[in-house]
């Protein structure tokens, strides 16, 4: 179970990283992935610092956690993922659905959660 778990927190940070590196590189269709219209040099410098930050950050942390069997990492990725979900929840709240508003929230809440079992169960004990 144990090897599952950091195979499935590796491949998480592998997607993560993915898409960090997407934004990164050509943040103008990543954006427009995400459905955020990115129009200007500030919407350009903004979209490929913050989104690749987040991505980035994250990607780090479930790597990190998994091959280091680190619950410190895992908790910090998991933390972000869940932010994440709980922001999509109000903004469905406020603002309503929108087409395929559920796969995201989907991985953001897989991945959480496993950030979380992962930091309680890989970590080694003394």
């Amino acid at each position: 179970m144990r090897i599952a778990l950091r195979v499935l927190l590796a491949l998480g940070g592998l997607v993560l990283a993915f898409m960090a590196f997407g934004f990164l590189t050509d943040p103008v269709t990543s954006g427009a992935d995400f459905g955020i219209a990115v129009e200007g040099t500030h919407a350009i410098t903004s979209i490929r610092a913050d989104m690749t930050a987040f991505f980035g950050v994250s990607a780090a942390c479930f790597l990190w956690g998994a091959w280091k069997q680190r619950s410190d990492p895992l908790v910090i990725g998991a933390a972000l993922m869940l932010v994440a979900l709980v922001a999509r929840v109000v903004s469905l709240a406020i603002n309503g659905s929108f087409e395929g508003y559920i796969q995201p929230m989907v991985f953001e809440a897989v991945f959480g959660v496993l950030g979380l079992i992962g930091a309680k169960v890989l970590p080694e004990r003394a």
